[in-house]
Order: structure tokens, then C-alpha cells, then sequence
């Protein structure tokens, strides 16, 4: 492995970081971190390279029972903290937000008190974007760099080493991460994307996805999840 990887690799330090060995992530996929290490030298990157696998560090492989799959990080400054969909708290909720919280509310009638979702994923819900990172101002800049790859294999790990998984897939992006997973094993709840542009279209509000994994999840003895 070389320098590079192994700078990432000090990124995680829960149970993932054997994961990712034993898939040999680091190995496999080198030439993606010294492209991104090389992407951060070069220009303004986001998130902070030390938050790039906060999905992985907030939420444990063990505790692993959601997964949300978002497309690349927000590329506006101060927004992205490595987890989909999420904003640091204080940061105003970016419009794909805004209407997960109404869809929230709508659901379990309580929306959101903050966009950081980290008790989410403190809980078990793995906040993934198929792409870590993103060039600053500049949406899908980095989706060609390899993450895609990396994200399908460590998807397939997932599936493989898991049961009972439930998987969020908010849009045709996510959606082409389905044939992935085995559905006699995982639930899928799938729905438009939460943007305003796909959600006004209809298929996002009213699919009250927040309900329907916790009630998958009851239905295996699983805890649900404390959406606010």
C-alpha cells in the first residue's frame, strides 16, 4: 500500500478499518486516493480530507442497519461533513434537506431540529454518497474519479457480510445500486429524489420511508431508529 493509502486508511479507526483490509479497499483502490490526495493539493475539495469517511466513523460496520445512499457531497462551502444528505449544525438546510424534513414530518410528525443528521448515523444509519468527495462549487466533479467503483464494492461486502439491511435509494442515481443487493436477505425502499426538482414531479412525499424502515426493522427485533 502505498503513503497515500495508508493516510487514508488512519481515517477510520472502528471496525471498518477491518473491513476494509480484509477487501483489501486500500490495495484495490490506490490510484482513486492518490487522485484525491492530489485533488486536495490542487484545489479547494470537499468535505475536510479528515472527514471524508465520517460515515464509516460515526457508524459502526456492527451497527450497521440502514443504509442511505446519497450522489456527492454538497459542493457549497461549509456544507459537506461526510455524511449524505447532512449539513454541520447551524449550516441552513440545503433544499434536498428541506424536503426530506418535510417528508418527515409528514411521516412521524416531527421534522427535523437540526441538518446534522449524525444521530443518525450514530444509530446505525450508514449515510453513504456514492462519490466522498467533491471540487468545490462544482457538482459531480469527482463522480469519475473512481468513487462509483469503490462505493459498488464495498456496497457488495456489505451485502455479503449483513442481514437485514435497509436500504434507502432516493433517486435514479441510487436506484442503480440495487441489483446489488440480495432482496430475500435486505429490504429496498426506493422513491424519488428528495430534490426539489424530482420531488415536485410526485414520487418523494407521502412514500414515508422514515416509518417504513422502522417498521422492517420491529419486524426483525431490530431497535428503530429516533428520526428527531
Amino acid at each position: 500500500m502505498s503513503n497515500l493509502g495508508l493516510n487514508f486508511s488512519e481515517l477510520i479507526q472502528n471496525d471498518w478499518k477491518n473491513v476494509f483490509t480484509q477487501a483489501k479497499i486500500w490495495d484495490r483502490h490506490a490510484s482513486l486516493f492518490e487522485e484525491v490526495t492530489k485533488a486536495y493539493d490542487v484545489s479547494e475539495v470537499f468535505p475536510p480530507k479528515d472527514q471524508i469517511f465520517q460515515a464509516f466513523q460515526l457508524c459502526s460496520f456492527a451497527e450497521t442497519k440502514v443504509i442511505i445512499i446519497g450522489q456527492d457531497p454538497y459542493h457549497g462551502t461549509g456544507q459537506a461533513h461526510g455524511l449524505s444528505f447532512s449539513v454541520p449544525e447551524g449550516i441552513p438546510f440545503p433544499p434536498s434537506l428541506r424536503n426530506i424534513s418535510k417528508e418527515l414530518t409528514s411521516d412521524i410528525g416531527q421534522g427535523l431540529p437540526s441538518g446534522d443528521l449524525s444521530s443518525w448515523a450514530k444509530q446505525g444509519v450508514l449515510l453513504l454518497n456514492s462519490s466522498l468527495t467533491v471540487r468545490a462549487h462544482e457538482a459531480g466533479s469527482h463522480a469519475k474519479m473512481g468513487w462509483i467503483s469503490f462505493t459498488k464494492e464495498l456496497l457488495q461486502v456489505i451485502q455479503n457480510e449483513k442481514d437485514h439491511l435497509v436500504i434507502c435509494l432516493w433517486g435514479n442515481h441510487a436506484a442503480s445500486f440495487s441489483p446489488i443487493f440480495d432482496l430475500e436477505k435486505h429490504r429496498i425502499i426506493q422513491s424519488a429524489h428528495p430534490s426539489p426538482l424530482s420531488a415536485n414531479r410526485g414520487g418523494w412525499f407521502g412514500q414515508k420511508p422514515f416509518s417504513r424502515v422502522n417498521s422492517y426493522l420491529h419486524a426483525f427485533g431490530l431497535e428503530p431508529i429516533q428520526w428527531v
